[in-house]
């Protein structure tokens, strides 16, 4: 259990000691007002204590991400415990944090007026279009997936409930609901219980793998343990012919870097009531979902005597959520069962109905509509409708799209960032590094995967790296020529 330990340590030492460098560079200020203080008006900008803003922060960006992307990811072997850490410290929790610094320095606003403010309006048109699109992507894969489950339930077979028609109906009825009504209502009453009951059962899983893991390996053959099925490095296919470079890094966005995050940044950025809550509250929430995606994974391996090929056999007979089955039956019992069911049923909802409300936040933002209920109402029916008959498409396709274009944005919202500390003049590189990274796999995957230009990989990773070194130097030089010559 050596690597468990080690995994978490990083984690906690990241947070310790680099979030403190990177709020450096942000310019937080404590005694200035915050938008919520400043345009309090009992529907979005509504005071919350930074621990209840924590725990919705951190329900928002995880629900089943988390433990899905890992769990999918551990099919790439042990790399996969090294993207979720790195990725997460160096990228994600930056990206996170960056996405809340900007909505509470720009008056809580979405990322496509902010992106207006710091490049120019095309780039702004290009985030608002691939934001409404994550979100909406999200918002459908997050009926789909949850109706799917519970439709499925022995207990409801030959019964309506099997129906999963009849569970859309209810799913989407719930998100219109949290979608119109202030947030005070439902988000900030029961979304903290459900961040508690997230985090409890991480707990459990994580006490049962160190009393009773015996078919995780110990870390001097942990690299071993998948190198007999796999047999690959870190850019040959493995044995389903996938590459890890760029796929991992597409399958495992929550608990490594995910732009869902970022736009769930304003809800909690027009509640906050000082600005020194930014850091504990969105670096410190997505540290913590590294720590779930890390548990997951390194319980993906215990759970399989087999190895790889257990994991893949049981993945391709009912997907990740028969693995969280099988996983909380195993190591919790009856009690697990029950933990499986709420993993992967409530928590992708509570995820779904924020990416609604934030579509609709986005949508008022950018075309400065009044909050009235008439206007709330406008908003909310035609995109949940549209969103009722997406529900009829093949889910597999909707995912793919949603995978890529949560990469896209992050990507994007890490090149805002360096924007932003450019201006400041501060240490850019904690955000223009990652942004690099993300660029070459974002570029790299639309080159070569089937939904892009299906180009072959020996020629799209190159691009992808060109693309993204250009990306920074294109950016430096821009900067350079647009700053104001000395006196």
């Amino acid at each position: 259990m050596l690597i468990f330990f080690i995994c978490i340590t990083i984690l906690i030492l990241g947070y310790k000691f680099y979030s403190p460098f990177v709020e450096k560079q942000a310019g937080i200020d404590p005694s200035i007002a915050t938008p919520q203080s400043r345009f309090s008006e009992g529907v979005d900008y509504v005071p919350i204590h930074p621990v209840r803003a924590f725990l919705i922060q951190f329900l928002n960006i995880a629900g089943v991400g988390p433990i899905f992307g890992p769990i999918l990811g551990a099919l790439y072997g042990p790399v996969a415990l090294v993207w979720i850490v790195l990725g997460n410290v160096l990228g994600g929790a930056v990206h996170d944090y960056f996405s809340g610094v900007m909505s509470i320095k720009e008056d809580g606003k979405s990322l496509p007026e902010i992106a207006g403010h710091y490049y120019n309006i095309v780039f702004k048109g290009v985030m608002l279009l691939f934001t409404a699109m994550l979100l909406f992507f999200v918002g459908v894969v997050f009926i789909m997936s949850p109706a799917g489950l519970l439709s499925n339930l022995d207990a409801f077979q030959d019964t309506f409930l099997a129906n999963n028609t009849f569970w859309v109906l209810v799913i989407l009825g719930y998100y219109f609901l949290a979608t119109l009504l202030p947030i005070d209502k439902i988000i900030t009453r029961f979304y903290p219980i459900f961040g508690l009951l997230m985090i409890v059962m991480t707990s459990m899983i994580a006490v049962a793998l160190l009393i009773d893991a015996p078919h995780l390996p110990i870390a001097g053959d942990f690299f071993a343990y998948f190198e007999a099925d796999h047999g690959h490095d870190f850019l040959t296919p493995n044995p389903d012919g996938l590459p890890t470079w760029p796929l991992l890094f597409i399958t495992i966005t929550c608990g490594a870097i995910s732009g869902f995050h970022s736009t769930q940044a304003p809800i909690i950025a027009r509640c906050l009531t000082n600005e020194k809550h930014v850091r504990p509250v969105y670096y410190g929430a997505m540290v913590c979902e590294g720590v779930v995606a890390c548990v997951w994974a390194l319980a993906g391996i215990a759970a399989f005597p087999e190895g790889y090929a257990g994991l893949k056999a049981m993945l391709d007979t009912g997907g990740p959520g028969l693995v969280v089955n099988h996983i909380a039956n195993s190591y919790l019992g009856v009690f697990g069962g029950i933990m499986a069911i709420v993993a992967v049923a409530v928590f992708p909802i509570t995820s779904g109905d924020t990416a609604f409300r934030s579509l609709r936040l986005t949508l008022v933002d950018a075309f400065s509509i009044p909050q009235s209920i008439r206007n709330r109402l406008l908003l909310a029916v035609p995109i949940l409708t549209i969103a009722y008959f997406m529900t009829k498409l093949d889910f597999t396709v909707i995912w793919r799209y949603f995978a890529f274009s949560n990469m896209l944005l992050s990507t994007s919202v890490l090149w805002l960032a360096t924007k932003y500390l450019f201006d400041r003049g501060t240490f850019h590189w904690v955000a223009s590094i990652p942004a690099v990274l993300t660029t070459a796999v974002t570029v790299s995957y639309i080159l070569t995967a089937a939904i892009g230009f299906n180009l072959p990989a020996d020629l799209g990773r190159p691009i992808g790296a060109v693309v993204a070194i250009l990306g920074l130097g294109l950016l430096v030089f821009v900067h350079n020529k647009n700053k104001p010559a000395k006196a």
